[in-house]
Protein backbone atom coordinates (compact mmCIF):
# COMPACT_ATOMS: atom_id res chain seq x y z
CA UNK A 1 0.00 0.00 0.00
CA UNK A 2 2.92 2.62 0.81
CA UNK A 3 4.44 1.62 -2.47
CA UNK A 4 0.80 2.81 -4.30
CA UNK A 5 1.11 6.14 -1.95
CA UNK A 6 4.73 6.45 -2.68
CA UNK A 7 4.18 5.98 -6.47
CA UNK A 8 1.56 8.41 -6.25
CA UNK A 9 3.00 11.12 -4.79
CA UNK A 10 5.86 11.18 -7.16
CA UNK A 11 3.22 10.60 -10.29
CA UNK A 12 1.90 14.21 -8.66
CA UNK A 13 5.30 15.83 -8.15
CA UNK A 14 6.09 14.99 -11.95
CA UNK A 15 3.20 16.18 -13.20
CA UNK A 16 3.55 19.59 -11.05
CA UNK A 17 6.87 20.06 -12.44
CA UNK A 18 5.82 19.40 -15.89
CA UNK A 19 2.89 21.85 -15.11
CA UNK A 20 5.35 24.31 -14.08
CA UNK A 21 7.51 24.03 -16.57
CA UNK A 22 4.62 24.46 -19.34
CA UNK A 23 3.43 27.32 -16.83
CA UNK A 24 6.97 29.17 -17.60
CA UNK A 25 7.73 28.13 -21.10
CA UNK A 26 4.29 29.45 -22.94
CA UNK A 27 4.14 32.61 -20.35
CA UNK A 28 0.68 31.64 -19.36
CA UNK A 29 0.34 34.71 -17.29
CA UNK A 30 1.11 36.60 -20.37
CA UNK A 31 3.75 38.66 -18.25
CA UNK A 32 7.45 39.42 -19.61
CA UNK A 33 10.54 38.08 -17.97
CA UNK A 34 12.62 41.14 -19.46
CA UNK A 35 12.63 44.28 -21.19
CA UNK A 36 14.91 46.47 -22.88
CA UNK A 37 14.11 50.29 -22.91
CA UNK A 38 15.32 52.82 -24.87
CA UNK A 39 15.71 56.91 -23.64
CA UNK A 40 16.65 59.52 -26.46
CA UNK A 41 17.48 62.94 -24.86
CA UNK A 42 17.26 66.01 -27.21
CA UNK A 43 20.21 66.92 -24.71
CA UNK A 44 22.30 65.94 -22.06
CA UNK A 45 21.16 65.27 -18.69
CA UNK A 46 23.38 68.86 -17.75
CA UNK A 47 20.38 70.49 -18.44
CA UNK A 48 16.87 71.23 -16.52
CA UNK A 49 14.41 69.53 -19.06
CA UNK A 50 16.55 66.75 -20.32
CA UNK A 51 17.07 66.17 -16.29
CA UNK A 52 14.32 66.01 -15.38
CA UNK A 53 12.54 63.72 -17.73
CA UNK A 54 15.66 61.26 -17.08
CA UNK A 55 14.65 61.22 -13.25
CA UNK A 56 11.90 58.74 -14.71
CA UNK A 57 14.40 56.53 -15.82
CA UNK A 58 15.95 56.39 -12.52
CA UNK A 59 12.74 55.49 -11.02
CA UNK A 60 12.07 52.62 -13.53
CA UNK A 61 15.92 51.33 -12.74
CA UNK A 62 14.62 51.64 -8.66
CA UNK A 63 11.27 50.01 -9.73
CA UNK A 64 12.50 46.92 -11.72
CA UNK A 65 16.35 46.71 -11.39
CA UNK A 66 17.66 43.66 -13.40
CA UNK A 67 14.52 43.54 -14.93
CA UNK A 68 15.48 45.92 -17.44
CA UNK A 69 18.15 46.99 -19.57
CA UNK A 70 18.45 50.81 -19.99
CA UNK A 71 19.42 51.92 -23.25
CA UNK A 72 20.38 55.98 -23.83
CA UNK A 73 21.13 58.17 -26.72
CA UNK A 74 22.00 61.72 -25.62
CA UNK A 75 22.68 65.19 -27.54
CA UNK A 76 20.35 63.96 -30.24
CA UNK A 77 18.95 67.05 -32.51
CA UNK A 78 15.08 66.42 -33.71
CA UNK A 79 16.33 66.64 -37.33
CA UNK A 80 19.04 63.71 -36.52
CA UNK A 81 16.67 61.68 -35.19
CA UNK A 82 16.34 58.50 -37.33
CA UNK A 83 19.91 57.15 -36.91
CA UNK A 84 19.51 56.67 -33.00
CA UNK A 85 16.27 55.77 -33.16
CA UNK A 86 17.31 52.57 -35.60
CA UNK A 87 20.03 51.92 -33.71
CA UNK A 88 17.79 51.67 -30.52
CA UNK A 89 15.52 49.25 -32.50
CA UNK A 90 17.99 47.53 -33.53
CA UNK A 91 19.69 46.67 -30.24
CA UNK A 92 16.01 44.82 -29.27
CA UNK A 93 14.33 47.75 -27.48
CA UNK A 94 10.95 46.62 -26.51
CA UNK A 95 9.69 50.03 -25.97
CA UNK A 96 11.17 53.81 -26.78
CA UNK A 97 10.70 57.48 -25.02
CA UNK A 98 11.36 60.67 -26.67
CA UNK A 99 11.94 64.31 -25.41
CA UNK A 100 12.10 65.87 -28.34
CA UNK A 101 10.33 66.97 -30.89
CA UNK A 102 10.82 65.48 -34.37
CA UNK A 103 7.85 64.44 -36.35
CA UNK A 104 10.46 61.55 -37.87
CA UNK A 105 9.13 59.00 -34.56
CA UNK A 106 5.50 58.82 -35.67
CA UNK A 107 6.78 58.09 -39.28
CA UNK A 108 8.71 55.61 -38.50
CA UNK A 109 7.02 53.70 -35.96
CA UNK A 110 5.32 51.48 -38.39
CA UNK A 111 8.17 49.90 -39.08
CA UNK A 112 8.29 48.40 -35.99
CA UNK A 113 5.55 47.41 -35.13
CA UNK A 114 6.55 45.65 -32.02
CA UNK A 115 8.05 48.36 -30.70
CA UNK A 116 6.04 51.15 -28.29
CA UNK A 117 6.85 54.78 -28.87
CA UNK A 118 6.62 57.12 -26.52
CA UNK A 119 6.95 60.91 -27.22
CA UNK A 120 6.19 63.94 -25.45
CA UNK A 121 3.73 65.94 -27.20
CA UNK A 122 5.02 68.31 -29.64
CA UNK A 123 1.91 69.15 -31.62
CA UNK A 124 -1.69 69.07 -31.43
CA UNK A 125 -2.87 65.36 -31.70
CA UNK A 126 -6.50 65.24 -31.42
CA UNK A 127 -8.25 63.35 -34.31
CA UNK A 128 -5.00 62.47 -35.72
CA UNK A 129 -4.65 59.01 -37.06
CA UNK A 130 -1.15 57.74 -36.20
CA UNK A 131 0.18 54.06 -35.38
CA UNK A 132 -1.04 52.46 -33.09
CA UNK A 133 2.28 51.62 -31.32
CA UNK A 134 2.65 55.36 -31.41
CA UNK A 135 1.74 57.26 -27.70
CA UNK A 136 2.31 60.98 -26.65
CA UNK A 137 1.91 62.61 -22.98
CA UNK A 138 2.44 65.06 -21.50
CA UNK A 139 1.73 66.52 -17.78
CA UNK A 140 -0.79 69.67 -17.74
CA UNK A 141 2.12 72.33 -16.98
CA UNK A 142 0.20 75.29 -16.67
CA UNK A 143 -0.99 73.84 -13.15
CA UNK A 144 2.42 74.05 -11.79
CA UNK A 145 3.21 77.64 -13.77
CA UNK A 146 -0.12 78.94 -12.34
CA UNK A 147 0.99 77.58 -8.80
CA UNK A 148 4.55 78.88 -9.12
CA UNK A 149 3.14 82.35 -10.08
CA UNK A 150 1.31 82.51 -6.79
CA UNK A 151 4.48 81.99 -5.32
CA UNK A 152 5.88 85.38 -7.05
CA UNK A 153 2.82 87.20 -6.51
CA UNK A 154 2.90 86.77 -2.54
CA UNK A 155 6.96 87.88 -3.03
CA UNK A 156 5.68 90.96 -5.30
CA UNK A 157 3.02 91.79 -2.72
CA UNK A 158 5.68 91.66 0.14
CA UNK A 159 7.72 93.76 -1.49
CA UNK A 160 5.21 96.54 -2.11
CA UNK A 161 3.78 96.71 0.96
CA UNK A 162 7.71 96.96 2.37
CA UNK A 163 7.82 99.72 -0.02
CA UNK A 164 10.71 98.52 -1.91
CA UNK A 165 8.39 98.88 -4.89
CA UNK A 166 5.40 100.51 -5.99
CA UNK A 167 2.26 98.59 -7.20
CA UNK A 168 3.16 100.31 -10.65
CA UNK A 169 6.54 98.40 -10.95
CA UNK A 170 5.38 95.26 -10.10
CA UNK A 171 7.10 93.63 -13.20
CA UNK A 172 7.85 90.24 -14.30
CA UNK A 173 10.30 88.99 -16.87
CA UNK A 174 9.93 85.66 -18.93
CA UNK A 175 12.90 84.01 -20.50
CA UNK A 176 11.45 82.21 -23.62
CA UNK A 177 12.63 79.98 -26.24
CA UNK A 178 9.41 80.09 -28.99
CA UNK A 179 6.86 81.47 -29.25
CA UNK A 180 4.74 78.30 -29.89
CA UNK A 181 1.75 77.51 -27.79
CA UNK A 182 3.42 75.48 -25.14
CA UNK A 183 5.45 78.40 -24.51
CA UNK A 184 3.06 81.25 -24.74
CA UNK A 185 0.16 78.68 -22.66
CA UNK A 186 2.39 78.36 -19.81
CA UNK A 187 4.09 82.31 -18.82
CA UNK A 188 -0.08 83.04 -19.60
CA UNK A 189 -0.68 80.59 -16.46
CA UNK A 190 2.00 81.99 -14.48
CA UNK A 191 1.46 86.03 -14.81
CA UNK A 192 -2.33 84.73 -14.50
CA UNK A 193 -1.55 83.13 -11.45
CA UNK A 194 0.80 86.09 -10.38
CA UNK A 195 -2.23 88.95 -11.17
CA UNK A 196 -4.41 86.40 -8.52
CA UNK A 197 -2.22 87.77 -5.92
CA UNK A 198 -1.31 91.27 -7.49
CA UNK A 199 -3.77 91.97 -9.89
CA UNK A 200 -1.87 94.98 -10.95
CA UNK A 201 1.06 92.37 -12.35
CA UNK A 202 2.28 92.68 -15.87
CA UNK A 203 4.93 91.20 -17.87
CA UNK A 204 7.63 91.47 -20.15
CA UNK A 205 9.08 88.33 -22.42
CA UNK A 206 11.89 87.81 -24.70
CA UNK A 207 12.51 84.79 -27.23
CA UNK A 208 15.62 83.67 -27.51
CA UNK A 209 14.59 81.78 -30.39
CA UNK A 210 16.25 78.69 -29.61
CA UNK A 211 15.95 75.70 -26.45
CA UNK A 212 19.41 75.65 -25.11
CA UNK A 213 21.63 78.24 -25.06
CA UNK A 214 23.42 79.68 -21.45
CA UNK A 215 24.83 82.89 -23.31
CA UNK A 216 21.56 83.95 -25.07
CA UNK A 217 19.14 83.25 -21.59
CA UNK A 218 21.62 85.08 -19.45
CA UNK A 219 21.59 87.80 -22.01
CA UNK A 220 17.53 87.95 -22.28
CA UNK A 221 17.45 87.48 -18.33
CA UNK A 222 19.82 90.35 -17.49
CA UNK A 223 18.36 92.83 -20.16
CA UNK A 224 14.67 92.15 -18.52
CA UNK A 225 16.47 93.06 -15.27
CA UNK A 226 17.74 96.32 -17.02
CA UNK A 227 14.18 97.25 -18.11
CA UNK A 228 13.08 96.96 -14.67
CA UNK A 229 11.26 93.42 -13.88
CA UNK A 230 11.67 92.06 -10.76
CA UNK A 231 10.50 88.55 -10.92
CA UNK A 232 12.28 85.89 -13.44
CA UNK A 233 11.23 83.14 -14.69
CA UNK A 234 11.52 81.06 -18.12
CA UNK A 235 10.91 77.99 -20.39
CA UNK A 236 14.70 77.16 -22.16
CA UNK A 237 16.83 74.80 -20.64
CA UNK A 238 20.15 76.13 -18.99
CA UNK A 239 20.46 77.94 -15.08
CA UNK A 240 21.42 81.24 -17.15
CA UNK A 241 18.45 83.51 -16.16
CA UNK A 242 18.84 81.83 -12.23
CA UNK A 243 22.73 82.90 -12.57
CA UNK A 244 21.52 86.27 -13.87
CA UNK A 245 18.93 86.87 -10.57
CA UNK A 246 21.96 85.73 -8.52
CA UNK A 247 24.52 88.31 -9.79
CA UNK A 248 22.39 91.37 -10.01
CA UNK A 249 20.31 91.26 -7.34
CA UNK A 250 21.20 93.98 -4.11
CA UNK A 251 19.83 94.96 -1.16
CA UNK A 252 18.09 98.00 -2.54
CA UNK A 253 16.78 96.22 -5.40
CA UNK A 254 16.43 92.36 -4.89
CA UNK A 255 15.26 90.40 -7.53
CA UNK A 256 14.24 86.78 -7.47
CA UNK A 257 13.77 83.42 -9.73
CA UNK A 258 10.79 81.31 -10.40
CA UNK A 259 12.47 77.93 -11.98
CA UNK A 260 10.86 75.28 -14.55
CA UNK A 261 11.86 71.68 -14.69
CA UNK A 262 14.93 71.91 -11.86
CA UNK A 263 15.73 73.44 -8.34
CA UNK A 264 17.45 76.63 -9.11
CA UNK A 265 18.22 76.74 -5.04
CA UNK A 266 22.03 75.25 -5.29
CA UNK A 267 22.91 77.89 -8.14
CA UNK A 268 20.84 80.80 -7.09
CA UNK A 269 20.55 79.92 -3.63
CA UNK A 270 19.60 83.34 -2.32
CA UNK A 271 16.63 84.23 -5.40
CA UNK A 272 15.06 81.51 -6.81
CA UNK A 273 11.60 81.24 -4.75
CA UNK A 274 10.43 77.69 -6.43
CA UNK A 275 10.86 75.76 -9.47
CA UNK A 276 7.54 73.87 -11.39
CA UNK A 277 8.04 70.83 -13.26
CA UNK A 278 6.36 67.82 -15.41
CA UNK A 279 6.42 64.78 -13.45
CA UNK A 280 7.20 62.63 -16.06
CA UNK A 281 7.09 59.10 -13.45
CA UNK A 282 4.00 58.22 -13.82
CA UNK A 283 3.10 58.01 -17.28
CA UNK A 284 6.42 56.32 -17.72
CA UNK A 285 6.18 53.75 -15.17
CA UNK A 286 2.75 53.28 -16.03
CA UNK A 287 3.81 52.48 -20.09
CA UNK A 288 6.58 50.15 -18.90
CA UNK A 289 4.03 47.99 -16.42
CA UNK A 290 1.66 47.66 -19.45
CA UNK A 291 4.14 46.74 -22.03
CA UNK A 292 5.49 44.06 -19.30
CA UNK A 293 1.71 42.76 -19.03
CA UNK A 294 1.38 42.78 -22.78
CA UNK A 295 -1.23 45.06 -22.18
CA UNK A 296 -2.28 48.55 -24.27
CA UNK A 297 -0.29 51.19 -22.38
CA UNK A 298 -3.20 53.45 -22.11
CA UNK A 299 -5.11 50.51 -19.83
CA UNK A 300 -2.41 51.27 -17.34
CA UNK A 301 -2.43 55.31 -17.56
CA UNK A 302 -4.06 56.86 -14.82
CA UNK A 303 -5.17 60.34 -16.83
CA UNK A 304 -7.22 62.29 -19.39
CA UNK A 305 -6.78 59.76 -22.36
CA UNK A 306 -7.08 60.64 -26.04
CA UNK A 307 -6.80 57.80 -28.00
CA UNK A 308 -2.99 56.91 -27.40
CA UNK A 309 -2.13 60.58 -25.99
CA UNK A 310 -2.35 60.66 -22.08
CA UNK A 311 -2.69 64.06 -19.83
CA UNK A 312 -3.03 64.35 -16.13
CA UNK A 313 -2.46 67.42 -13.23
CA UNK A 314 -2.02 67.41 -9.99
CA UNK A 315 -4.86 65.29 -9.57
CA UNK A 316 -2.81 61.95 -10.38
CA UNK A 317 0.66 63.42 -9.85
CA UNK A 318 2.13 64.25 -13.07
CA UNK A 319 3.12 67.93 -12.26
CA UNK A 320 4.38 69.35 -8.91
CA UNK A 321 6.66 72.18 -7.88
CA UNK A 322 9.22 71.87 -6.25
CA UNK A 323 10.01 72.62 -2.14
CA UNK A 324 9.34 76.18 -1.80
CA UNK A 325 12.38 78.75 -0.48
CA UNK A 326 11.10 79.27 2.70
CA UNK A 327 14.27 81.48 3.34
CA UNK A 328 12.98 84.06 0.57
CA UNK A 329 9.58 83.38 0.03
CA UNK A 330 7.07 85.67 1.74
CA UNK A 331 5.04 84.54 4.41
CA UNK A 332 2.02 83.36 3.78
CA UNK A 333 2.83 81.64 0.45
CA UNK A 334 2.64 77.67 1.02
CA UNK A 335 -1.01 78.15 2.61
CA UNK A 336 -1.88 79.91 -0.98
CA UNK A 337 -0.60 77.26 -3.24
CA UNK A 338 -2.02 74.96 -1.34
CA UNK A 339 -5.67 76.63 -2.34
CA UNK A 340 -5.01 76.63 -5.85
CA UNK A 341 -3.63 72.95 -5.62
CA UNK A 342 -6.33 71.58 -3.56
CA UNK A 343 -8.32 73.05 -6.26
CA UNK A 344 -6.94 71.19 -9.20
CA UNK A 345 -6.54 67.71 -7.08
CA UNK A 346 -10.84 67.54 -7.47
CA UNK A 347 -10.64 68.62 -10.67
CA UNK A 348 -11.76 72.33 -10.64
CA UNK A 349 -9.39 73.76 -13.50
CA UNK A 350 -11.83 76.88 -14.60
CA UNK A 351 -10.29 79.41 -12.73
CA UNK A 352 -6.85 79.68 -14.19
CA UNK A 353 -7.51 81.10 -17.76
CA UNK A 354 -10.14 83.22 -17.03
CA UNK A 355 -11.06 87.21 -15.97
CA UNK A 356 -11.73 90.63 -17.61
CA UNK A 357 -8.84 89.89 -20.05
CA UNK A 358 -8.43 89.67 -23.74
CA UNK A 359 -5.90 87.51 -25.88
CA UNK A 360 -4.69 88.37 -29.36
CA UNK A 361 -3.31 85.52 -31.61
CA UNK A 362 0.59 87.05 -32.56
CA UNK A 363 -0.03 84.95 -35.97
CA UNK A 364 -3.08 86.50 -36.53
CA UNK A 365 -4.11 90.17 -35.16
CA UNK A 366 -7.98 89.19 -35.85
CA UNK A 367 -7.92 86.28 -34.04
CA UNK A 368 -8.57 87.21 -30.53
CA UNK A 369 -10.07 85.39 -27.50
CA UNK A 370 -12.39 86.93 -24.60
CA UNK A 371 -11.08 85.42 -21.13
CA UNK A 372 -14.33 86.22 -19.88
CA UNK A 373 -15.74 83.31 -21.40
CA UNK A 374 -13.12 81.00 -19.87
CA UNK A 375 -10.54 78.59 -21.48
CA UNK A 376 -9.84 74.75 -20.27
CA UNK A 377 -6.04 73.70 -21.35
CA UNK A 378 -5.64 70.35 -22.60
CA UNK A 379 -9.31 69.36 -22.63
CA UNK A 380 -8.87 67.35 -25.86
CA UNK A 381 -5.01 66.57 -26.60
CA UNK A 382 -1.91 67.24 -24.11
CA UNK A 383 -0.26 69.48 -26.02
CA UNK A 384 -1.21 73.32 -24.61
CA UNK A 385 -2.97 75.17 -27.07
CA UNK A 386 -3.47 78.42 -25.90
CA UNK A 387 -1.92 81.21 -27.79
CA UNK A 388 -3.18 84.48 -27.34
CA UNK A 389 -1.15 87.58 -25.79
CA UNK A 390 -3.07 89.17 -22.75
CA UNK A 391 -3.42 92.79 -24.11
CA UNK A 392 -2.50 95.35 -21.50
CA UNK A 393 -0.76 92.40 -19.14
CA UNK A 394 1.89 90.77 -21.49
CA UNK A 395 4.49 92.54 -23.31
CA UNK A 396 6.69 91.15 -25.96
CA UNK A 397 10.51 92.19 -26.44
CA UNK A 398 11.01 93.21 -30.39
Amino acid sequence: MKRVYIATFLTCLSLLAIFLGCFKFFNITGKRDHLTIGFIYDNDESTPYTYNFSLAKDALEKEYGEKITILTSSNVLDEEMEEPLRELADQGCDIIFFNGYSELVVKLAPEYPNIQFCQTSYMDMYGKTVPENYHTFKGEAYQGRYVSGIAAGMKIKQMIDEGIISADQALVGFVAAFPTSEVISGYTAFILGVRSIVPEATMKVSYTNTWSSYAQEKKAAQKLVEEGCVIISQHTDTIGPAITCEEETTEERPLYFVGYNQSMSEVAPATSLITSRICWEPYILGAVDAVFSNKTIESRISGNIHGTDVCAGYEQGWVEVEELNHQVAAPGTQEAMDKAVEQFKRGNVDFVYKGNLVGVNPEDPSDTYDLSQGYIENENTSYPLFHYILTDVVTVEK
